[in-house]
């Protein structure tokens, strides 16, 4: 909720991404789908039948309310990757470098 506020959402998408019901949907959709299985092998099946969980929770989904800003919202994030990635470039090249890093030593 508030990082998408501190990225400048306002309106109508704003109030949709600050709510968690499109979530909880689509989890609840995918236990019950889930839930059809009696034995489970290993990791593999259980992303599949998570896959086809989500698969069949989409059909329940509706437009965004406020997808038009969405051009707005996509703009926002990307500058902020750009921030957080040109900061990280700036802390710490390599982590084992004592001089550069006196914790690691």
């Amino acid at each position: 909720m508030f990082t998408v506020r501190r990225l400048g959402v306002t309106g109508t998408l704003l109030r949709t991404l600050m709510s968690t019901n499109p979530i909880e949907s689509m989890i609840s959709i995918g236990r019950t789908t889930c839930g059809n299985v009696k034995r489970w092998r290993d990791g593999e099946m259980r992303r599949r039948w998570c896959a086809a969980g989500m698969l069949e929770a989409e059909k329940s989904f509706r437009r965004v309310k406020g997808y038009r800003q969405m051009p707005a919202l996509i703009a926002q994030l990307r500058a902020h990757a750009a921030r957080v990635a040109e900061t990280e470039s700036d802390i710490v090249t390599d982590p084992c470098d004592t001089e550069q890093n006196p914790i690691a030593a």
